[in-house]
Order: C-alpha cells, then structure tokens, then sequence
C-alpha cells in the first residue's frame, strides 16, 4: 500500500478492511479481555458502525467511550471512525463528575462505557445522551443497552458509504479543567508514512504500555500499527516484569513509552530484566513528558540503540530524533520535521536567536487547525497568527537541534532567577534511593519562591532527614547552587498521571495552602 493510498483509507477508517483481506487470521488485538483478529475486528467495527447508525446518530455527531485496554475501545474507535462521527475517549480513573462534564462538554449523543467502571456508571448521563452501551462484564444500569447484543442484530458486511470520523480528546487538566481539542477534519498524514520501522502486514507486533484514552497511545500503539498491518498487544496497566514478559511471550517488536516506565524498568534488578529475551525488540517510541539523559543513556546501554523520540501533544506534532542522532546530542528532542515547524519565540510569538531560551510554538496544520472546543479565549491565547504554543520552554542550538527546557507554567523565579524544575528532578531521579521526584517553587518573603524537592523514596527506603540533607548535598554536587533545593519532603505517592505527566500545579497548590 502506498502512502497516499494508506492515508486516504485511514481518513475514513478503512486500512483495516485493507490488511482484513490480506491477513484475515493473524491477530490485530491481543488483550486479556479477549482477541480479535483483522478481519474479526473489521467485521466487528463494521456492525458498531451500523447499530450507532440505527439508533440515530448521523456523520458529526459526538460519542464519548469510557472503557478499559480492551477490544470493545478498539471497535469503537474504528468504527467511530468510518461511521462519521466525532469520538471522545474519557479516562475511566477520573471520579463520576469529572467524566460526567466530559460527556456533557463534549455533546456526546451516545456513550459506549465499560460496565464496573465507576466514572461511567456512578452519574447518569446528560439528556442529550440518549443511547449508552455497555461492554465488559458486571451489573446491569438502567437505560443501558448490552453491547453485545447491539452488534449481533446488524451486518458484519463492509459499509458502502464510510464517511470520514474524527476524534476529539481532551488535555490532560494539569493547567485547568480539560478543555476538548477540536479539528474541523481528521489529520491522516501521520499515518501517511512508515516513519517507525514497522514491516507492513509481515507479522510484527506492538505493545501499547500506556491507557488508550491518551492521544498518544491512541495514535501511535493503535492508529498506527493498525494501518500498517501490525497487531497490537494490549497491556491492562503497565507493570513492568509484565512488560518484559510479553515482549518475550509476543515477540514483540515495536512499542510506546514513557520516561516514569523507562524508570521502573531500569530500577528492575539486573537478574530479572537479564531473565527476558528481548532480542525480538527493534523500535522503542517515547515522548510526552521529559526524559533525563542519563535515563535514556542507560537505557540505551541496556536495550541497544532502538529508542525514538518525538516532541509532540494533542494539539499537533513538531519533531522526531532517532537513536544515532540522540546520541550525538544527548539531550534533543531533534529537529523540526519541516522547515519552520518550530519556532522558539518570545511571549508575542516574536522569534529569539538560536540559543536563547523561549517559549516553543509549532505551527498549526493547514488542514486540521485545532481549537478548544467552546472556549475561543484559551484558543487564542495559545496562537500566534500560524504557530500555536503548549507553554513548553526552550532552545535551538547552532545545529537546528531543539532542547526542552521545563513547561513556563513550573518555572520558578527566585531573586529574579529563572529556574527550571525538570533540572533538578533528572538529578534527584539519579539518586539509588528516589522512586519519583517533583521540584516546584513556594512562597518565600526574601527570595520570592524557593525551590522544594517532593521525593517519592524507592520501596524499603525511609524518608528521612538524614536522606533529605543527602539529596539536597546530591544535587549540589551535580548542578548550580542557586538550583539545588533548599528543602526536601517525602510522599508515599506524587500525582502522576498514567500517562507519566505530573500534576505539579496540585502540588503547588498543596504547599501553598498549607503555608498560609
């Protein structure tokens, strides 16, 4: 399949049918709900499609899913896809309320919710929502309809008028409430190129370590490998001795991450990750939170030169750096993916010379510029005429490349010194014994703010004052004294969400209150 064959099918959701007809029994999901093979899952998609049809939604109408890593989510969004319609995956830890305004915010006309999950369940729907089917096992809900069922009274047969569907997730709350990330169309030129080393439709296989309801899960464990013919293998949650297991069990080849996985991975003793045959492994992706260098360094060392990495969000793509190049500049998230994509510009979008730190902006795409569904202001705020910006800081370097620096929101000025948290929480990571690490700014009547590093310790470990004054002497062996912490606090647990990004902001706020 060309490039521009596989985007056009893509567009409407129909790679599937594709690769349906070429390896109809090799598997296309592998979940510990079940399985489906391509041209299970394309029949399956097909009778979705026709049973949201029959109960009234036409192409433009929104559908909102609430379900775990299991095939029922994959249907749905294939099927979502080539019925027309606009789908909004809502993470199923958030409590009852928070999905609730989802579905509402998002104008869902039918829900698609996994039964036992609270989030789905505990509140009753808007109005507006009048069709909800539930999937998965546990107590009937009034007004539900079984899933199964829905889709044994319609045609696995292929759709004979597919029309293009689009998705609309929304961000991930750390700034704010969740706000949706709307296109007018779907943006199929990602899926237009075979950037990530897959063998089309040859037999390798994907491990999605990460909550599909994320966009980038959603697009690169699942939207992708689909369209190339690859199958998907399913993780529940991400452990990591189970990580390690199915890529051995699988052969897996390719698959997605995040640094806080990369982290545990490398916290594993060294007998265990060496009791794993790996060898099948040839593309490792990660993005969507920081990466230390010396992270990546050591998994590098361990897994060999097969780690990728992009600079991306929701809201659009801006760069990718392979392994080799990495390498040569530790520390890059690479450079631009066109001419122009990135830019590093002053607060007014104004252009900074190379090597001055700024705020990042991409350029939006000509087709699919997004905007924040029902809420013009923030949208506005974050373009500057075609480049939009994520409140992510940073650099080019004499080379082109781009280095991320911290997001503008966690930066903390103290006695008019800009500093940046990400710093300091690659050092204090390096320590034997820190599980997870977030450096924020408080209040402080001489300096401004001043720097408080919250330390999760590694199991077994106590967190001490002994240990405190340990970490802070760390650090300042590693960086400059004006960005070393002047205090340390312990947690059993920092609100980290599944996706790896960390709510700093309620941990500002946690702080901040309690010194009042």
């Amino acid at each position: 399949m060309t490039a521009e064959e596989r985007a056009a099918l893509s567009a409407r959701g129909m790679a599937l049918t594709y690769w349906s007809r070429r390896i109809p029994d090799r598997q296309a999901v592998v979940s510990a709900f079940g399985s489906r093979t391509f041209a299970e899952l394309d029949a399956r998609a097909n009778q979705l499609a026709r049973a949201l049809r029959r109960r009234g939604l036409a192409p433009g109408d929104a559908v909102a899913l609430i379900c775990g890593n299991a095939p029922a989510f994959v249907e749905t969004v294939v099927a979502t896809q080539r019925a027309g319609l606009r789908l909004t995956p809502v993470n199923w830890h958030l409590t009852a309320g928070e999905a609730a305004y989802i579905v509402a915010d998002c104008e869902a006309r039918a829900l698609v919710a996994e039964r036992g999950v609270d989030a789905a369940f505990e509140q009753p729907p808007p109005p507006s929502c009048g069709v909800v089917l539930a999937t998965g096992t546990g107590p009937d809900r009034p007004g539900t309809e079984d899933y199964e069922e829905a889709l044994e009274r319609e045609s696995p047969d292929d759709l004979e008028d597919a029309v293009a569907g689009t998705t609309m997730l929304y961000t991930s709350g750390t700034t704010g409430r969740p706000k949706g990330v709307h296109r007018d169309a779907s943006v199929p030129s990602i899926l237009a190129e075979n950037r990530y080393g897959y063998r089309e439709g040859e037999g390798d296989v994907h491990l999605c370590t990460g909550p599909l309801y994320h966009a980038a899960p959603l697009a690169f464990s699942l939207a992708i490998p689909l369209a190339l013919g690859v199958g998907v293998v399913l993780m529940e949650r991400f452990e990591p001795v189970e990580a390690l297991a199915l890529v051995e069990r699988h052969r897996v080849t390719h698959s997605h991450m995040v640094p806080t996985m990369f982290h545990r991975l490398l916290s594993l003793p060294d007998e265990v990750r060496a009791r794993y045959d790996l060898s099948s492994l040839r593309h490792v992706l990660h993005g969507a939170a920081p990466c230390p260098v010396t992270m990546k360094q050591r998994l590098i060392e361990w897994l060999g030169p097969i780690v990728w990495e992009y600079y991306a969000a929701t809201e659009g793509v801006g760069s990718f750096v392979d392994p080799a190049t990495w390498l040569a500049h530790p520390g890059t998230v690479g450079r631009p993916m066109t001419e122009g994509q990135v830019i590093v510009a002053d607060d007014e979008g104004r252009p900074l010379p190379v090597g001055e730190t700024g705020l990042v902006f991409l350029r939006a795409p000509a087709l699919g510029r997004f905007d924040y569904f029902k809420d013009p202001e923030k949208t506005a705020a974050s373009y500057r005429g075609d480049y939009f910006t994520l409140g992510d800081v940073g650099h080019f370097d004499d080379d082109g490349f781009l280095y991320l620096t911290d997001r503008s929101s966690n930066v903390v000025i103290s006695g008019g010194v800009n500093i940046y948290p990400a710093e300091v929480d690659a050092v204090l990571l390096e320590h034997p014994a820190v599980a997870d690490a977030a450096t924020i700014g408080v209040p402080d009547e001489e300096w401004g703010e001043r720097l408080l590093a919250v330390v999760q310790p590694r199991a077994g470990v106590e967190g001490t004052p002994h240990l405190a004054a340990e970490l802070i002497e760390h650090c300042r062996r590693h960086l400059a004294r004006f960005k070393c912490p002047r205090e340390v606090d312990f947690t059993d647990q920092l609100p980290r969400q599944d996706n790896g990004k960390l709510y700093k902001r309620l941990l500002r706020e946690r702080y901040r209150e309690a010194a009042r």
